[in-house]
């Protein structure tokens, strides 16, 4: 089977499964009581079902996985990527279901980003030893998976940013040949697709952290499978620009939290998207001015795989400019 005919495949296999599984899974969470209750950190006014993730995550398994197979690239990899998001998506709904702690919830994460360094995929910078390429790639995953978490704060954000990453990811793996990266990649965002549409605001579903952890997961793991440094060798740092949006978040928000005294890990209003609705902007239109500068991110991390070192150290240190400037506007709004 042709290349272009398997990420058709996986794409609307993708799509078309999220968008039929995510009201059965509205169904079932009613019926199960996975409903997310109003309160003081939310802005709905009415118990939401959340498991929408569990959509997500059989939409994608069984396209990716599937296209993987008639392509015949099951093996490890797959294998390793299939077992950890599974891990994942399970602490998440258990999460969903009753609390957990933050220390549980933190070693499960280690486990799934061990059975992923385990399966073959890891960081590989070759200026370090195997041991810190095994550590950094633990930091990382976990560090994404609970970026994407701490984001998905409004309808259709964490779905939408997850979706442009994702496909930035399959158009830096195609002309390199990575199909692995391009069917994982391209099935991701057609299950981000199936699935925003019931998402959008206000939205009749939310994903739970069964969902934003899967996708922080699965994100991570997209990001390491594939290379980056054809033309230079700074373009290593592509991912944080691609995942710009979640992480810059966690950091904003954490370091905000920690110089008022609190703990980063207990909710509250200091998100960036937060601010932008206390300045006026309505909940959907704060969605697509994130997308908007997710997109412009991307981008720029696809030509910083396109230039010379000189031209790629400048897109970034630029980016980091502007971020901090932002940030320090930003933080002036009161939430």
């Amino acid at each position: 089977m042709g290349l272009p005919l398997v990420l058709v495949i996986s794409f609307f296999s993708a799509s078309v499964l999220a968008f039929l599984l995510t009201p059965a899974m509205r169904g079932l969470a009613r019926k199960l009581g996975f409903m997310d209750l109003p309160d003081i950190l939310k802005s709905h006014r009415e118990p939401v079902p959340y498991l929408g993730g569990l959509s997500i995550y059989a939409a994608f398994m069984l396209s990716a996985m599937g296209a993987l197979f008639i392509s015949g690239l099951m093996g490890l990899k797959p294998l390793g990527l299939a077992a950890g998001a599974t891990v994942v998506c399970g602490l998440g709904i258990l999460d969903d279901k009753k609390r957990l702690s933050v220390s549980t919830k933190l070693l499960g994460q280690i486990v799934a980003a061990g059975i992923l360094i385990m399966s073959g995929l890891r960081l590989e910078i070759i200026y370090f030893p195997l041991w810190a390429n095994v550590l950094l790639s633990i930091v990382w995953i976990v560090g994404i998976t609970n970026a994407l978490n701490m984001v998905d704060i409004m309808d259709g954000l964490a779905s939408s940013l997850a979706a442009i990453s994702a496909a930035t990811f399959f158009f830096i793996a195609v002309p390199t040949g990575d199909l692995f990266t391009a069917v994982v990649s391209v099935a991701l965002v057609g299950a981000c697709i199936g699935f925003t549409g019931y998402n959008w605001h206000p939205a009749s579903i939310f994903m739970g952290d069964a969902g934003s952890l899967l996708l922080g997961f699965l994100l991570a793991a997209i990001s390491i499978s594939t290379s980056y440094t054809a033309k230079n060798d700074i373009a290593l740092l592509s991912p944080l620009l691609i995942l710009a949006v979640p992480i810059y978040d966690t950091f904003y928000v954490s370091f905000l939290r920690m110089a008022r005294g609190k703990s980063p890990f207990r909710g509250s209003h200091d998100h960036f998207a937060l601010r932008l609705r206390a300045i006026g902007l309505a909940d959907r239109y704060v969605v697509v001015v994130i997308c908007l500068v997710s997109l412009v991110l991307s981008e720029a991390s696809y030509i910083a795989t396109t230039v010379s070192l000189l031209g790629a150290a400048f897109i970034y240190l630029f980016t980091v400019i502007v971020l901090v400037a932002v940030g320090r506007l930003l933080s002036r709004v009161e939430t």
